[in-house]
């Protein structure tokens, strides 16, 4: 987005966008609260209180907000580097078990740094799939998960796998080398139904594959009741956060 003022550009910070810096989008930091509600949202409730959460500090990466005890870690992802483009608009809670905190924790925090050092994106994806390529990188040793049961994310997603600000509660199961075939799964982004069941879902490279299984809609109407304040606080600190303007 190009700015016409500093009238606009204030403005447009008011909303957690900035603007654009040597033709790549800056992130806006969340307030500190409002991004560790966030990223712990994207866990049962019960498992939240001994939980670690990282923050992101856009100029330098991720920091250590709360030590947990459980091995779980959580943060809310903001550059995905499978995609090959760097915005200012995407929003993904997450968490990972211990296996996970492990070893793909270790590859957003990565890809946030070296954001933040100025890198654009197609220098991201050659280093982090270099790093795959030289096992600094490697898919976790064990089975285990991703919790995403937060009420709404922004990413890439249903109907099209376009950017699109979504409640879809789901588990993410680790699943390195497994393809669709595999589990004779035949998911279909334009066809809800065949999303009711697991299917796998590669993530830039075999050791980023899961099996995804979502969550039913009587569970995602609690959690969506539940969450109903995160998700105000949400849409009033950034309207692209705003599930009423989105899919559902």
């Amino acid at each position: 987005m190009k700015l016409k003022s500093v009238f606009a550009a204030v403005a447009l910070a008011c909303t957690g966008i900035t603007a654009a810096h040597a033709g790549e989008p800056r992130l806006a930091p969340m307030p500190a609260a409002l991004e560790s509600r966030f990223a712990l949202s994207a866990l049962p409730p019960a498992l939240r209180g001994d939980a670690t959460v990282f923050l992101l500090d856009p100029s330098k990466g991720y920091r250590l907000a709360h030590q947990g005890a459980n091995g779980v870690s959580c943060l809310v992802e903001r550059t995905v580097w499978e995609w090959n483009e760097l915005r200012d608009d995407v929003f993904v809670p997450l968490c990972y078990d211990k296996a996970g905190s492990d070893t793909l924790l270790k590859v957003i925090m990565d890809v946030a740094a070296m954001r933040a050092t100025g890198k654009d994106a197609a220098a991201i994806k050659t280093e982090v799939e270099r790093r795959y390529r030289a096992k600094i990188y490697h898919a976790p040793l064990k089975a285990g998960l991703s919790y995403m049961v937060a009420p709404l994310m922004r990413a890439k997603g249903p109907p099209d796998f376009k950017l699109h600000t979504m409640a879809m509660p789901h588990l993410m199961f680790y699943a390195p080398g497994v393809i669709n075939a595999d589990i004779a799964a035949k998911p279909d982004l334009a066809d809800p139904a065949s999303l009711q069941w697991p299917f796998v879902d590669q993530q830039g490279n075999a050791a980023q594959s899961y099996f995804i299984q979502l969550l039913g809609e009587t569970e995602k109407a609690k959690i969506l009741a539940a969450e109903k304040p995160l998700i105000d606080d949400l849409c009033s600190w950034n309207h692209a956060l705003c599930l009423e303007h989105a899919m559902h």
